[in-house]
């Protein structure tokens, strides 16, 4: 197959388009992301690398806001995520001045993978290396859960996960999931799954309710008791024992 890798228009014999395949690679490689839709909120949380000591933590954000009542985060290169929300906020804006009303979760679902999908298939370009997960409301005003990826396509999901060891996330939450949580036991519900593969510190996790009423940003002081609440790798290593 040598060769077919080099350029972004050429499929390789057997139907593969590799460039965006090794995109799909970088998103395995970023941070894990979890999100999980409730009877009338979607929380977002995700692991934070740790920041050295003389950097402004402030610079470094996983989670962030394209409009009023939309959130998004990513897995995958940071650089490519600021380019793409740059023009999802644009979108946005122009939406208002157009329609005269707040673009739906959908459609900016929509938009983001039209763009995704536009590097894709020009000379010349390279296809983002991220996935984002999207939480907002719909047009009937129910809570909504977006998944983009680089090939361009989107899903709507009630609870999933992107990015490192997303596998064994997802199997949790398929497990745990249940319909019409509230507020509460969707943020246990995406902690508990973002725990299963991260350290349990409040320090390195961002987690984000989205409401009708707007974004709540949930802080360290309000985190930091509920990591250690749901926190059982203790418990996890003592089974593992016993089983020796």
């Amino acid at each position: 197959m040598a060769g077919y890798d080099r350029a972004i228009t050429v499929f390789s014999p057997d139907g593969h388009l590799f460039q965006v395949e090794y995109a799909l690679e970088a998103v395995r490689k970023g941070t894990t992301t979890v999100g999980a839709k409730g009877k009338d909120c979607v929380v977002l949380a995700v692991e934070r690398r740790a920041t050295p000591k003389l950097q402004d933590p402030r610079t470094i954000r996983k989670i962030l806001t394209v409009d009023d009542n939309i959130a998004l985060t990513f897995a995958g290169l940071n650089a490519d995520a600021r380019v793409l929300v740059n023009k999802t906020r644009v979108e946005c804006q122009s939406y208002r001045l157009n329609v005269e009303d707040a673009p739906t979760v959908d459609y900016v679902a929509r938009f983001i993978a039209r763009t995704q999908q536009k590097y894709t298939h020009r000379g010349g370009v390279r296809p983002f290396g991220i996935s984002t997960l999207l939480g907002g409301f719909d047009n009937k005003g129910q809570p909504a859960l977006y998944q983009t990826d680089p090939a361009g396509t989107y899903y709507a999901w009630k609870a999933t996960a992107i990015g490192k060891n997303s596998k064994s996330v997802t199997d949790f939450l398929e497990k745990k999931y249940k319909e019409d949580m509230d507020e509460d036991t969707t943020v246990r519900l995406a902690l508990k799954g973002l725990l299963e593969v991260t350290e349990a510190s409040g320090k390195n996790i961002e987690v984000v309710v989205i409401k009708a009423s707007g974004i709540k940003w949930m802080p360290d002081e309000e985190l930091e008791p509920l990591v250690k609440e749901l926190d059982d790798t203790a418990e996890k290593i003592a089974k593992l024992k016993e089983q020796q």
